[in-house]
């Protein structure tokens, strides 16, 4: 039984489908917007040309990874906050070899989810 629900959720990951087994597991299909489908979906509900939505929406990126890149927090109520953290250096075990080995210090980007995506998404 086992072999039989990892191949169909490997079926439905390849499908894009969702499948309920017994009322008690789901799987979910993979579901992935490319860019062009994005600006395809938002120019058509902006009513504006692909070519300016994806001019926006770049301008909309650049803007953010700016802003990242400079230390500050960016927030969209209700839909989230973007915003930075420090990972300290440290050293690590590499499994199966147990060979120690020494992490930089980085810093790392975090996306905190707003309330009314979370409810939306949870729906």
């Amino acid at each position: 039984m086992h072999n039989y629900l990892m191949i169909t959720a490997i079926t439905c990951f390849m499908l894009k489908k969702t499948v309920t087994f017994h009322n008690k597991m789901t799987y979910k299909g993979y579901m992935n917007m490319k860019k062009a489908e994005f600006i395809q979906e938002a120019s058509s509900k902006a009513g504006l040309s692909k070519k300016d939505t994806e001019a926006a929406l770049d301008a909309f990126l650049e803007t953010i990874t700016e802003s990242l890149t400079d230390g500050k927090t960016v927030s969209f109520i209700g839909f989230g906050t973007f915003s930075t953290a420090e990972r300290a250096a440290r050293t690590a075990k590499v499994p199966g070899t147990d060979r120690i080995v020494d992490v930089p210090a980085t810093t790392a980007v975090k996306f905190k989810v707003g309330k009314k995506l979370k409810e939306s998404v949870a729906s």
